[in-house]
């Protein structure tokens, strides 16, 4: 069932333009990206069906591309238009990065952060390299590890800072089984990876630990 096969009343595309986007739902809003639905099920309810399996928008917009595979109702075209539409999303989430400092929007930068790390099986270390205004110049996978643990060489970071000349830099991991919590290695690492930031003088703002969409501050916790 296509969209313009619904009532006039029900059609969300109508809607979006009579009311306003922020008028939608979810569910309405993934429906006009969708477009059609397939047999047996409306778009609609092909777009509740998808958003039930993943949780919520939010977790669908930070989900891996892989994760779109073998969904029922979604095809080729149906993928591609979904892919389209999570890297607009991954792209403006990263150019906000650039365009502003990267704390006047916390929950910015947890989104982002989210993003980086959707539908890795593993541990991976990450830094973004930042400017004297603390906008982000780059963001770099560093180290990737097993599923529980990372090796994360301080030499390297040093050398990637330098080669960005960047004035601050902020780094984050995930624990993809575990909670968004540090272990006493996480804590002896940040304590450690300040100390080499800090002969450097590119001061460590802080570190991240990411798990799903739980994300732990070591700076709002007064610990970096």
């Amino acid at each position: 069932m296509r969209i313009n096969d619904l009532p006039t009343g029900e059609r969300p595309r109508e809607r979006l333009l009579s009311l306003g986007a922020e008028a939608l739902t979810d569910i309405e809003l993934l429906a006009i990206v969708l477009h059609t639905g397939t047999a047996g099920m409306s778009v609609v309810q092909l777009a509740e069906s998808i958003i039930t399996k993943f949780g919520s928008l939010g977790k669908l917009m930070k989900a891996p591309a892989r994760a779109l595979n073998n969904i029922k109702g979604l095809g080729p075209a149906k993928r591609s238009q979904m892919l389209a539409v999570l890297e607009i999303s991954h792209r403006c989430y990263t150019a906000e990065m650039k365009a502003q400092p990267v704390f006047q929007s916390p929950q910015s930068l947890e989104y982002f952060l989210q993003m980086q790390f959707a539908g890795q099986q593993s541990e991976s270390f990450i830094a973004l390299f930042l400017d004297v205004d603390h906008k982000m110049i780059a963001c770099e996978t560093l180290f990737k590890g097993t599923l529980t643990r990372t090796a994360v060489y301080p030499r390297e970071i040093v050398r990637r800072a330098l080669d960005h000349n960047a004035a601050a830099v902020i780094f984050a991991h995930n624990h993809p089984t575990g909670e968004a919590k540090p272990s006493l290695i996480d804590k002896k690492l940040t304590s450690e990876l300040k100390k080499v930031m800090d002969c450097i003088e590119i001061p460590m703002l802080d570190h991240l630990i990411v798990s799903g969409t739980n994300v732990w501050s070591f700076r709002e916790h007064g610990m970096c």
